[in-house]
């Protein structure tokens, strides 16, 4: 199964405030390639605190895609009409051996604990980091402590109008 990220930082790589607020992020900016992404996977792998966030986007933005919420203190979901979702627990291996057994191809990582654990555990393939022109000072990070380098194979970088710089990695 391949796994990506597609998310966004603040330019000192925090990916969301201490709250967990992202009022930070633009509510208008030009298109930056993420329906495109969303179109390639075919589920979406989140942790608990990502999804109770995306729920208070009102309305479900993920549609007809499968959503798979990570939480080992959860026993149920609420969701909201139309959301296809699904609670697992588990490491990233074995959440990955599972959806592999499933079919499932392709998916998108979400969720700033979640990312960590699937970069450890070396089982993401494509970053694509797209930095806002805001400096948080401090906050939510991206990253974590690994316990080896991660080699990044740069693949692109696009500038925006809006400021947006959007770089992509292969591992």
């Amino acid at each position: 199964m391949k796994a990506s990220v597609f998310i966004a930082t603040s330019l000192d790589g925090f990916i969301a405030r201490l709250d967990g607020g992202i009022d930070w992020l633009p509510a208008d900016c030009e298109p930056h390639g993420y329906e495109e992404f969303i179109a390639s996977v075919d589920a979406i792998i989140i942790g608990r605190k990502t999804f109770e966030t995306v729920l208070g986007f009102g309305g479900w933005a993920y549609g007809k895609k499968p959503v798979f919420v990570l939480s080992n203190t959860l026993s149920e979901l609420k969701l909201p009409e139309g959301a296809i979702c699904e609670l697992m627990s588990g490491n990233p291996s074995e959440v990955v051996a599972t959806l592999s057994k499933r079919g499932v191809e392709h998916a998108y990582i979400d969720g700033g604990v979640t990312i960590q654990g699937f970069l450890r555990e070396g089982l993401i393939q494509r970053l694509v980091i797209t930095q806002i022109p805001v400096l948080l000072g401090r906050g939510i990070p991206l990253f974590g402590a690994v316990p080896n380098d991660i080699k990044l194979k740069h693949q692109a970088t696009r500038s925006y109008p809006s400021g947006l710089v959007q770089s992509e990695y292969s591992i």
